[in-house]
């Protein structure tokens, strides 16, 4: 394929800057439950798809907006006055062949259910208004992906867009990562039940000094007091720095709900264990890449992948497989040490068919030693994606 190109990187590792800037919005981020909201609403409404019509159809449910609500957290236990909205928007067919589908109450129930298995305190039905605002799609989009599901060809790109990815992450982008994911973790959670879902973690890096500044939703109900907290949060700080000094050979420093004031008794405590109950709103796209990480060192697409259809939406589809790329050619080509993959769609024309998927490497070797087995891995993984969207349904990739 004459698009594939392989180019040298040229600039200087971002993990050899003097400085670099990583985030991580957590499970219970206003943000992130709105990106999980309407992904499930879109792997949930895609089986539905396959179970009636006998293939996905149309849809990209992709817009979601979470109104936060009004909350008296207090030490021992406080009260959720008011219930957090969520508006789920977006566009799906629902008829097909004279068969109807309700996208509506399907939409409420991913919600609630998804809500219930993932924020432990969060009662759906008392705490949470959903508002399904999801209208057909347009007539053109519609039939663009229709041609292909009724003559069984690859999928055609419904947007002119990009994605791109990058391999390995480094030190620091691990760290933020396996911060947040040792925090929600369900065993930790047993342990420290206080620790709320909602957790953000920011890691700056200036030359070999790294600070991680975690902000995390303490559950009102198991702190009893002022003092309490103060334990409970130093003992937080005390196992975030051995996990994160685990992760590297850079000396570490963190720091854990810097704006709490003990002298006013202001400090980080909720009903739920997310701000969205009153601090913070919540919308799609505002939050993580596919790779679950803000990264501004780095390339990123402003593409809210959640939501997307999983099977000609470009916006979702290149960002997951340019990391696919990166990640196998870092892999499996021992002399690459690093690898960025850039894919530009063109609406209309099959998905494995882009205008360019230059993949970048960073080798010590001429390009000529590794070229031909770049564009091999490239090649495949470009093969392989008209059927990328059966990986979306098993949730195989994160969009979050």
């Amino acid at each position: 394929m004459s698009n594939i190109v392989v180019t040298p990187l040229s600039f200087e590792p971002v993990y050899e800057q003097d400085t670099e800037i990583v985030e991580r919005k957590g499970l219970g981020h206003p943000d992130t439950i709105c990106d999980y909201l309407a992904e499930e609403l879109s792997v949930e409404l895609s089986k539905l798809y396959l179970k009636e019509f006998g293939a996905v159809m149309h849809h990209n449910v992709d817009k979601a907006l979470l109104v936060g609500g009004e909350a008296r957290p207090r030490f021992g236990g406080g009260e959720v006055i008011s219930p957090i909205e969520i508006y789920l928007v977006g566009r799906a067919l629902k008829e097909y062949d004279g068969k109807k589908i309700d996208v509506e109450t399907l939409a409420v129930e991913v919600t609630r259910r998804w809500l219930k298995e993932h924020i432990r305190n969060l009662d759906p039905e008392r705490h949470v208004v959903v508002h399904p605002r999801i209208r057909p799609g347009s007539r053109d989009l519609v039939d663009l992906f229709l041609r292909f599901v009724q003559k069984g060809e690859v999928p055609l790109a419904n947007d002119t867009s990009f994605g791109v990815g990058y391999a390995p992450l480094d030190d620091l982008e691990r760290m933020v990562f396996e911060t947040e994911q040792l925090l929600n973790d369900p065993g930790f959670k047993k342990e420290h039940p206080y620790v709320g879902e909602d957790v953000k973690v920011m890691g700056v890096r200036i030359k070999d000094e790294i600070r991680l500044t975690v902000a995390a939703a303490f559950v009102d109900k198991f702190v009893e007091s002022l003092d309490d907290y103060k334990e409970k949060k130093e003992r937080l700080e005390r196992l975030v720095l051995e996990t994160a000094s685990n992760l590297t050979h850079r000396r570490v420093r963190v720091f854990i709900n810097t704006a709490d004031d003990y002298e006013r008794g202001s400090v980080y405590i909720t009903v739920t264990g997310t701000s969205a109950e009153q601090g913070d709103d919540g919308q799609v796209g505002r939050g993580n890449r596919v790779n679950g990480l803000i990264t501004p060192y780095r390339p990123m697409s402003l593409e809210a992948a959640a939501g997307k259809n999983p099977v000609s939406h470009i916006g979702k589809i290149y960002n997951v497989v340019a990391n696919l790329i990166a990640d196998r050619v870092v892999r499996e080509i021992e002399e690459v040490t690093e690898c960025y993959c850039y894919l530009v769609s063109q609406i209309g024309r099959p998905i494995n068919e882009p205008q360019v998927c230059d993949v970048k490497v960073r080798t010590d070797k001429p390009l000529s030693a590794v070229e031909p087995e770049v564009k091999k891995i490239a090649l495949e993984e470009l093969e392989k994606m008209p059927e990328t969207w059966k990986r979306f349904l098993t949730r195989e990739f994160s969009v979050a």
